[in-house]
């Protein structure tokens, strides 16, 4: 028989990890692409979960990355299978490679695309290459001597570049395959659509919303204040997800967290190029919902 789940891998992931996950009543599967919201959205669920802004253990230890190669299986399956407190679980596959439960709850957390993808730039070049090659097996960074492109010029190649989704969740066809599946999904009470501008602009609405929605209590303003950006950017030490030491500065993570600066780096040709391929990608309610009139 077909597996019902559509696999997703590359060099440091794979979504084979959920097939064998028992997952439990109440789980909170966090399911979002690279640099749109992931590690906010993972405290913020701590908060909610936990209610207290001192954690009692760091954020990756606590929301584990389940489909991550770096960490073996069993280990995290154990660590997942130890906690008495309702699990929060990171995952960047579609919902398309999760098992679907109904008593599990789906947070899809969705950003502008063009934000989504500076922010990827400059956490491509705060990686630490020859670490992640020592710990997945796979070849490190290419040519060290090789000039980084800007973010400019990142920004074009990626608006043009057109690879298997499925191979390359974090380009554009493969945000919007990610998103697409999400949004055909909205209507089920256990899948849960936040746009990261929401949070940016109401974070304390939107927990209570998410209290809401997972049948949890609503936070106090000491939970609403530990969730803000400032204050996470404080702690990266605690909740920078790098529990194998890839990154070269934890503080650099959280770099800015903006909205808008994707647009604003590109001409009117370049600007219309992205959003004539976004129509072809996606929707139109679902990239009406998405760039909220950017």
């Amino acid at each position: 028989m077909p597996d019902p789940l559509t696999r997703y891998r590359c060099a440091d992931e794979d979504s084979i990890r959920w097939r064998d996950f028992p997952l439990r009543p109440g789980d909170i599967v966090i399911s979002t692409r690279s640099k749109s919201g992931t590690t906010w959205m993972q405290m913020i669920c701590a908060l909610l979960v936990l209610r207290t802004p001192d954690l009692p253990a760091p954020l990756t230890t606590l929301s584990p990355w389940l489909d991550w190669l770096v960490e073996p299986a069993d280990q995290v399956y154990a660590r997942l299978a130890a906690q008495r407190h309702r699990r929060f679980i990171k995952t960047h596959t579609p919902l398309d490679g999760v098992p679907a439960d109904p008593l599990v709850h789906y947070l899809v957390v969705a950003r502008h695309p063009l934000d989504m993808a500076v922010s990827l730039h400059h956490q491509s070049g705060n990686l630490d290459r020859a670490r992640l090659a020592e710990l997945t097996g796979h070849p490190g960074s290419p040519d060290p001597d090789r000039r980084r492109p800007s973010v400019e010029e990142a920004l074009v190649r990626w608006i043009d570049a057109d690879p298997d989704p499925r191979e390359e969740l974090d380009s554009l066809p493969g945000v919007l395959w990610h998103l697409r599946d999400a949004w055909a999904r909205r209507d089920q009470r256990n899948v849960h659509l936040i746009h990261y501008d929401d949070l940016r602009a109401d974070l304390a609405g939107q927990m209570r919303r998410l209290a809401e929605m997972l049948d949890l209590e609503p936070p106090g303003p000491e939970l609403v204040e530990a969730a803000t950006f400032d204050r996470m950017r404080s702690r990266a030490d605690r909740l920078a997800p790098d529990p194998a030491g890839v990154l070269k500065d934890r503080q650099a993570f959280f770099r800015t967290g903006r909205s808008g600066q994707g647009s604003a780096l590109l001409s009117a040709a370049d600007r219309a190029r992205y959003h004539a391929r976004a129509a072809a990608l996606a929707p139109p309610d679902l990239l009406t919902w998405l760039h909220r009139g950017r």
